[in-house]
């Protein structure tokens, strides 16, 4: 199985030369650390940054300068800062070519829900309804299972959704898999585990077409 870096490295591999990609909170903004260094990616954060380098090395942070998620953060050469109805005209202008979020459940259709907990206290939902409103790429970053072992790649979602139909991709610990109008398309194993081992975890209907590969990560 992989871990939250590993899942990162996977995701990574998606990102191509002179995307605008937005990394919501937790796994997705590892991404940017792995990013390979012979294309150009601009990293967009919905609070007012374009240019987001890797995190910073340790006694470099700048507590001025974070994503989202309140994390430090460092930029690259170029970068801008702007306010927030800026940065949601970049998103809901359609100018983000890859969003890659977090995720709670995704159900075989491609809803996500990843904003709410019934009975748990949040700040708000943040701005993950506009990204995957506006954005046509959109790939999930989660852990397959739930602490309980339960599967979080479900027919339908049980939380209260972000919304319907808009998952392209996701990478988990165990899988890579594509939403299609059919279910959950395999299409990589992590490394050492075995298909039956994703079934076993996937509650949702999962489309297994020949020999399935396992996933490169360098």
């Amino acid at each position: 199985m992989l871990d939250k870096t590993g899942i990162a490295k996977r995701i990574a591999k998606e990102v191509q030369d002179g995307y605008y990609v937005n990394l919501g909170i937790g796994i997705p903004t590892l991404v940017a650390n792995f990013v390979r260094k012979d294309i150009d990616v601009e990293f967009q954060s919905e609070n007012g940054v374009l240019g987001m380098g890797p995190f910073p090395i340790e006694g470099e942070e700048d507590a001025d300068i974070i994503n989202a998620g309140k994390q430090t953060i460092t930029t690259l050469d170029g970068a801008s800062f702007f306010d927030s109805s800026l940065s949601f005209s970049m998103i809901r202008g359609k100018h983000v070519n890859l969003t890659i979020l977090g995720a709670m459940e995704v159900s075989e259709n491609g809803d996500i829900a990843n904003w709410k907990i019934p009975g748990k206290m949040i700040k708000g939902m943040g701005g993950a309804m506009d990204l995957v409103a506006s954005a046509d790429n959109i790939i999930v970053a989660m852990m397959h299972t739930n602490k309980r072992g339960e599967s979080k790649l479900l027919k339908r979602c049980s939380l209260p959704l972000t919304g319907v139909n808009c998952v392209k991709k996701i990478v988990t610990n165990l899988a890579v898999l594509q939403v299609t109008n059919k279910g959950f398309k395999l299409l990589e194993r992590a490394p050492g585990v075995s298909v039956n081992t994703i079934k076993n975890a996937t509650e949702g209907h999962l489309i297994v077409e020949g020999d399935i590969p396992e996933m490169v990560l360098e």
